[in-house]
């Protein structure tokens, strides 16, 4: 099991952190079981903000997976489609135990230069 670190817009991050989005979508799958999450928030916060354990992942075509998953989406149907327009598969990390820093930790506390454009690994 791995921890990753992912970059994440500031809205999406809101609702990641208010509990209304619980499924974190990707494109991109990694080759590696992830245990844990670090949130990074972009443009125009551009810092590590919080963290989250995984309770699953999910891959399977995207009209399965938004059946599997609009209730915690926290997108709406139309922005998850163009999203994953053009690809056959999705991916989706269920996240739980959602927690927000108090201070929010600059990439190069963690030794990171910049953000991942999806996603990176991270020394436990």
């Amino acid at each position: 099991m791995c921890k990753i670190l992912l970059s994440i817009k500031p809205e999406h991050v809101k609702n990641i952190m208010d509990g209304k989005k619980i499924f974190e979508f990707r494109k991109v799958d990694c080759k590696r079981d992830v245990s844990h999450i670090m949130i990074y928030s972009t443009y125009p916060v551009m810092k590590v903000v919080g963290k989250a354990s995984v309770k699953r992942k999910l891959v399977c075509s995207p009209d399965e997976m938004w059946e599997k998953t609009h209730g915690g989406a926290g997108i709406d149907h139309e922005f998850f489609n163009k999203y994953y327009e053009g690809h056959e598969k999705a991916i989706a990390f269920e996240l739980e135990n959602v927690e927000a820093f108090d201070q929010p930790v600059s990439l190069k506390e963690y030794g990171i230069r910049q953000a991942p454009q999806s996603f990176m690994y991270m020394a436990n």
